[in-house]
């Protein structure tokens, strides 16, 4: 598991709305470090070109190293807050993790390969994104590869197949499907069938709006 450094200054005042935008305006972000609940979090600036460069490389499942002055805090990223228009972040949370305690977090899967039924037409569909998984923060996957090169036509692969690190438990439901390899004529199906469904509801709530007039 990869661990990304940051380094993060102590904010002891200026706090709500207008403080935030003043922390924003000189090219920091505002964020807070969060644990349990008998701890006080820790509200500290980021430097923003820093961060939304290492943003790219972070998901839920990375194990972060925040250094506030002295002390280093290890952390999983829980949210971020942007402003898409204009392309800044707002504000970032943080969680900080206890080391020998047992955490849930959740890991995205990456799919590889390319499925033997795509030789017959087949399309490959993945339909799980991510897993719910518990362990110690040192064995915390960044992310799971699932391999689909043996994926014939109408085949799939559920969760309870995905191969994960020792001490790494999934949580998420065994029988879910990861990836399937469907034919064209049954995708080409359920996309008519969803046109269908779309055109009939549209219709139904014109016609409601007709009679309420």
């Amino acid at each position: 598991m990869k661990d990304t450094a940051l380094t993060g200054v102590l904010r002891k005042e200026d706090f709500g709305s207008a403080g935030s935008r003043r922390v924003l305006a000189s090219g920091r972000i505002p964020a807070v470090i969060y644990g349990k609940a008998d701890i006080d979090p820790v509200h500290i600036t980021l430097e923003a070109r820093d961060f939304q460069n290492k943003l790219r490389h972070i998901s839920e499942s990375t194990l972060l190293t925040i250094k506030v002055g002295r002390k280093n805090h290890s952390v999983l990223m829980r949210e971020v807050q942007e402003n898409i228009l204009k392309g800044i972040i707002l504000h970032v949370d943080f969680y900080e993790v206890t080391k020998g305690e047992t955490l849930r977090a959740r890991v995205p899967i990456v799919v590889v390969g390319n499925p033997e039924g795509a030789k017959f037409g087949g399309v490959l569909e993945q339909v799980t994104y991510d897993v719910e998984v518990e362990s110690l923060p040192s064995d915390l996957p960044q992310h799971i590869e699932v391999d689909v090169t043996n994926l014939n036509l109408n085949e799939s692969i559920n969760v309870e197949e995905l191969v994960v690190p020792e001490g790494v438990k999934i949580l998420t439901l065994a029988d879910s499907t990861v990836a399937t390899v469907k034919s064209i004529r049954e995708v080409v199906t359920e996309v008519e069938e969803e046109d269908v469904e779309a055109t009939e509801e549209a219709a139904t709530e014109e016609a409601s709006e007709e009679s309420d007039e």
